[in-house]
C-alpha cells in the first residue's frame, strides 16, 4: 500500500465531502426581501455602535462563524444529536442573507440597516438570527420589534450592560440592556452569566434591580443550574434571545475582548435556549461580540456556530 493511500485527510470536512460555503453550512443563499419568505433568515452584521477607542473589533465575526462550520456543511442533512433529528426539517425553508453593509465612522447609518433589515424579514414573518458584531446590535434589532407585540429578553452576558452612556455615547455595548429596558414592548428582562468585574457601577446594577431585571449570576448557574432561569422565562412568551460569548467560559471561547473565568459551558447555554424553545417561542437569536484575531484554533468560532445552528434547528421546529 502506497504512502499516499495511507494518508490522513486534512479536515473533517474532506470525509464528508463539505464544498466551500459561502454561507452558514451551506444554506441557500437570499437577499434580506428573499429571506422574509423563509422561516428563518441569518444576517450578519459586523457592526452597530462601536466605541471610537476600539473601532469595530468585532467586524469579522460573522465571516468567522460561518468558516468555524463550514467543514460540516457536508453534513447539513445528517443526524444532528444536539436537536434529536436533522438541523432543519423537510419542508422548511432557513436562508442566509450574508453580511449588511457597515461604515465605521457611520454608527448611525449601520444601526438604520439592521434595524430596516429585521423589519423586513418580520414583515413577512421570517425569525431573524444575526451574527454581530459588537454588543450594541441587539438595541437596533430590538428597535425592529416595536408595535409587534410584547416580548422578553433572555441576554447570556459575562456584564450586564446596564450603563447610562460611555465616552458620551448612549447606544453602545455597555449600555444595550439599559436601553432595552426603555422600549415599552420588552416586558421582562432575564440576564444570564455575569461574573467579575466589568463597565457596571453599583448604581447601574441597583438601577436594573430597581426596573425588575431577574439576574442569575454565573456562579449561581454553576451551583443550581439552568432550571430556576428557565422558571423566570414566561409560559408562552415571544423571546428574544441574545448571546454575548464572553458570557461563555474562555475554555470554549477564547476569542473575547473581556475573558473571565467562570462563564457557561456549552451545554448549559445549549440546554438553557433548548428550555426556553420548549415553553415559549424564539421570536429573533443573536450573537455577539465574538473576535476571530483572538480564537485559538477556531474553538470559539465552532462553539458560536453550534449555537447558532441549535437556534436555527428549535425556530425551524417551532415554524414547522
Amino acid at each position: 500500500m502506497s504512502n499516499s493511500s495511507m494518508r490522513a485527510p486534512s479536515s473533517i470536512g474532506d470525509i464528508f465531502g463539505a464544498p466551500a460555503p459561502r454561507t452558514f453550512l451551506g444554506l441557500p443563499e437570499a437577499t434580506i426581501a428573499e429571506g422574509a419568505a423563509a422561516a428563518a433568515a441569518i444576517i450578519g452584521a459586523p457592526a452597530a455602535t462601536p466605541y471610537p477607542s476600539v473601532g469595530s473589533y468585532c467586524a469579522g465575526a460573522p465571516a468567522a462563524i460561518r468558516a468555524g462550520i463550514a467543514n460540516w456543511s457536508g453534513a447539513l442533512h445528517h443526524m444532528d444529536f444536539d436537536l434529536g433529528g436533522k438541523m432543519i426539517p423537510d419542508g422548511v425553508r432557513v436562508v442566509d442573507c450574508g453580511d449588511l453593509p457597515y461604515a465605521e465612522d457611520d454608527a448611525e447609518g449601520n444601526r438604520r440597516r439592521i434595524t430596516g433589515a429585521v423589519r423586513t424579514l418580520l414583515d413577512g414573518g421570517a425569525v431573524p438570527i444575526v451574527l454581530g458584531g459588537d454588543d450594541s446590535i441587539p438595541i437596533p434589532l430590538f428597535q425592529a420589534f416595536e408595535s409587534r407585540g410584547r416580548y422578553a429578553v433572555l441576554q447570556i452576558d459575562a456584564h450586564i450592560d446596564w450603563r447610562d452612556e460611555v465616552q458620551g455615547i448612549r447606544l453602545g455595548l455597555s449600555s444595550t440592556m439599559r436601553r432595552a429596558s426603555e422600549m415599552p414592548w420588552i416586558e421582562r428582562i432575564v440576564q444570564v452569566g455575569a461574573r467579575g468585574t466589568g463597565s457596571a457601577r453599583e448604581t447601574d446594577y441597583r438601577d436594573a434591580v430597581a426596573a425588575g431585571v431577574s439576574f442569575f449570576m454565573a456562579n449561581v448557574v454553576a451551583s443550581s443550574g439552568i432550571d430556576p432561569i428557565l422558571e423566570a422565562i414566561p409560559q408562552g412568551a415571544d423571546v428574544l434571545i441574545t448571546v454575548d460569548v464572553d458570557g461563555l467560559d474562555p475554555s470554549i471561547m477564547p476569542g473575547v475582548i473581556g475573558p473571565a473565568p467562570g462563564g457557561l459551558l456549552y451545554w448549559q447555554a445549549a440546554s438553557l435556549i433548548q428550555g426556553i424553545a420548549r415553553k415559549a417561542r424564539i421570536a429573533a437569536f443573536d450573537i455577539v461580540e465574538f473576535v476571530p484575531e483572538r480564537d485559538i484554533q477556531q474553538t470559539g468560532a465552532l462553539t458560536a456556530a453550534r449555537l447558532v445552528a441549535n437556534a436555527i434547528g428549535l425556530i425551524a421546529r417551532q415554524k414547522g
